[in-house]
């Protein structure tokens, strides 16, 4: 028994290597292209930044000049591209996640996408399609608040759109002219219902 544990354990291709039977048996993998197809399979996930390709290359244990080079390589062809990669997240983001500018601003950043980039992608965005994404948000959340008194409402639909990254001022114009719940002339909302997430 031991013997053959021996001989099937010098079939196995050692780790690192080409898969056996394949041409290039038994020689070291080439690092770049192990990089290139790291990068390749989490493009075909979904779209990535130049930022969260080098932080994956870099928990697989891939060095700093490979990654750079493949990287490079993946960007020269238009595989990695950061505005391409913003301006696609933007437009998803809004439609799908109802997310504000500054929401849309800080996932960004958070993705390693440079700042000039993120105000590029952002600033396309019209402030009067931010409001009538806010007044659309709030028109289907009040559907299922008929129940709630008026001030709790105005809690609520404000605490969602702050969190998903809408300005205050904003936020409290819509909210007041479809609820009707005269923030301007109350107090401001206090946030001690836990509605109101981190601000983004």
């Amino acid at each position: 028994m031991v013997g053959a544990g021996r001989r099937d354990a010098g079939r196995r291709p050692a780790a690192g290597t080409d898969a056996a039977g394949d041409p290039g048996a038994g020689r070291p993998a080439d690092p770049v292209v192990v990089a290139r197809e790291i990068c390749l399979r989490q493009l075909a996930a979904r779209a990535r930044s130049r930022a969260e390709l080098a932080a994956t290359l870099r928990r697989r244990g891939v060095t700093d000049d490979v990654a750079a080079t493949v990287l490079d390589r993946l960007t020269a062809v238009g595989l990695v591209d950061d505005k391409a990669f913003a301006a696609a997240f933007v437009s998803s983001a809004r439609t799908h996640r109802g997310l504000g500018r500054q929401a849309l601003a800080a996932e960004l950043r958070r993705r390693g996408v440079q700042p000039d980039v993120v105000e590029g992608a952002t600033s396309a965005l019209a402030a009067q399609d931010e409001e009538d994404a806010a007044r659309d948000l709030v028109r289907r959340r009040l559907r299922s608040m008929d129940r709630l008194p008026e001030q709790a409402r105005t809690r609520r639909l404000l605490a969602m759109l702050m969190r998903r990254g809408y300005p205050a001022e904003l936020a409290i114009r819509v909210v007041q002219e479809l609820v009707g719940a005269g923030t301007e002339e109350e107090e401001p909302p206090t946030w001690d219902d836990g509605d109101l997430g981190p601000s983004a």
